[in-house]
């Protein structure tokens, strides 16, 4: 999963960050709105979590950007927003909301609730809102469990990652691009090399009859036995 954090405070965002790679999200984060609209160009991100009061500006008027029925033909607008802020009155939550934000988290708050809210916005990204389900293999991410078979798989946090997101297109064909995208962070290396490692492993741990199908030239389809070459 992507996440975009807007954040100015360098202190609380350094603690932020450690702890939402710690759930094994793949994180970006900005300072200002500035830097916020230059990332949301390039990527389309799963959540974002937008601060308010932001040095050049106010999160809200990037909230309503983002959500707009029309879009402003630039930036790519993300699945879920989250605001968080230090503005707890009744009219400020109810403007974040009203502005476009899918939930309103207060500061300060605790690690362990920002992760349960991110996990619960992903959850209703989904079609299902429920563990995904392609052939014999389930994706859990509430619960951060994959099986096969009924067995338990030892993943990683980013093989976990990589494995969710085929199961979210399950039948597409997923270029290295869009994997990098939405399953590395920008301090990640952006060599394809890192998805092929990452897909080696993650095919061995699936074991047989293969499930992820190489397309060349192309990308990766899951849910088909075939030439994994």
């Amino acid at each position: 999963m992507r996440v975009l954090l807007v954040e100015d405070d360098a202190d609380l965002a350094e603690v932020v960050l450690l702890g939402l790679r710690q759930e094994h999200l793949a994180v970006d984060h900005a300072a200002t709105l500035a830097d916020a609209e230059q990332l949301l160009i390039a990527t389309t991100y799963d959540v974002v979590c937008l601060d308010l009061g932001l040095p050049d500006g106010e999160g809200l008027d990037l909230c309503r950007r983002l959500r707009s029925a029309k879009g402003d033909g630039v930036l790519a607008r993300p699945r879920r927003i989250l605001m968080l802020t230090a503005r707890d009155a009744v009219t400020d939550r109810v403007a974040g909301l009203d502005a476009g934000a899918d939930d309103y988290l207060v500061k300060p708050f605790r690690m362990a609730e920002l992760n349960a809210r991110i996990r619960a916005l992903a959850r209703r990204s989904d079609e299902t809102g429920g563990p995904l389900i392609v052939g014999d293999v389930v994706v859990d991410g509430a619960a951060h469990v994959a099986t096969r078979g009924g067995v338990s798989l030892d993943l990683t946090g980013r093989e976990f990652a990589v494995l969710r997101y085929f199961a979210m297109h399950a039948g597409e064909v997923v270029s290295s691009e869009d994997l990098l995208e939405h399953c590395w962070d920008s301090n990640a290396n952006e060599f394809t090399s890192s998805v092929r490692v990452i897909l080696s492993r993650l095919r061995k741990k699936l074991g047989e009859p293969a499930v992820i199908e190489t397309i060349k030239g192309v990308g990766y389809r899951f849910g088909h036995a075939a030439d994994t070459s």
